[in-house]
């Protein structure tokens, strides 16, 4: 009876104790300011993630792009959700490592010009005037400058490109001030369709000259120094669970981008050689800095 004193003291101060605790996992993502907004945004699917993952995850609002990558840098955050040309700069500063891609449906970038404005090809884009979106875009600046010199024009040399916020673009390329316009060709549709609703001009005043591939995907990055097991742990909650977790993230207002999206496990970094390439373009080969900020 002695032995056993000792075993039944351990279990009676276990089941004193009660039920461990969720691991605490704090959570950025870069496109996103203030913590009133990632709530609306981003809370439903937070409170899934959590649900399913059997972590507690929480919001760490960051500044801008930078902030996170500082975040992750010295551990102050776990996991950042963050676009393509983020990536690349996170992977060059940070020991990130992937967990899962959110695939955007028709994520990509398209050169687009008006229909009685007799150009045909983006040869014929030589020397002119050609809004883009702001500085650091990856479907509206970065994507659609690489789509140039895919068909043979220096995009710093050989037009003259202009950054504007996405409204004042279209509204300068509906005025004939730009020749084109280089953006996300969802977010150019949304915009074309919305005008042809209101009584403006139809889809056919516009046309695509030239579209580049499918972008790779936003991603989730673990910092360098999450567990393994952990990352394992929250990547499988994605595969378990993705109709649940699509359906949370939906919930938002900006979110409604992931519409029709699905979760890749752990996506491979060659997928973002072409974002690469795009920095490479515009004058920047290290990958270590952030555009626009």
């Amino acid at each position: 009876m002695t032995r056993m004193r000792p075993l039944l003291t351990l279990l009676t101060a276990f089941c004193l104790a009660g039920p461990v605790a969720a691991q605490d996992i704090k959570f950025a993502i870069t496109d996103i300011v203030g913590l009133e907004e990632l709530q609306r945004e981003y809370g439903k699917f937070v409170e899934a993630l959590s649900a399913r993952s059997g972590l507690k995850v929480t919001f760490l609002p960051v500044t801008n792009r930078v902030a996170a990558v500082e975040a992750l840098r010295f551990k102050q955050v776990d996991f950042v959700l963050t676009g393509p040309a983020e990536y690349v700069v996170f992977r060059k500063r940070t020991d990130a490592v992937p967990v899962v891609g959110f695939v955007r449906p028709d994520y990509f970038a398209a050169i687009i010009v008006r229909t009685d404005s007799g150009i045909t090809s983006v040869a014929d884009l030589k020397g002119k005037k050609v809004a883009f979106a702001e500085t650091g875009s990856t479907s509206g600046h970065l994507a659609p400058m690489q789509l140039f010199q895919d068909n043979g024009l220096n995009p710093i040399k050989d037009i003259q490109p202009l950054h504007l916020k996405r409204k004042v673009a279209w509204e300068a390329f509906k005025r004939g001030e730009v020749a084109a316009w280089g953006e996300n060709y969802q977010k150019f549709t949304d915009l074309r369709n919305k005008e042809a609703e209101a009584g403006g001009a139809s889809a056919g005043a516009y046309r695509v000259i030239a579209r580049g591939p499918d972008l790779p995907n936003d991603i989730l990055l673990a910092g360098g120094h999450v567990d393994p097991a952990l990352v394992a742990k929250l990547r499988q909650a994605f595969v378990s669970h993705s109709s649940e977790l699509i359906a949370a993230i939906l919930m938002g207002q900006e979110t409604v981008k992931y519409k029709g999206m699905a979760f890749i496990p752990a996506p491979a970094d060659s997928e973002y050689d072409y974002v690469r390439s795009m920095y490479r373009t515009i004058g920047y080969p290290e990958f270590a800095d952030f555009l626009g900020d």
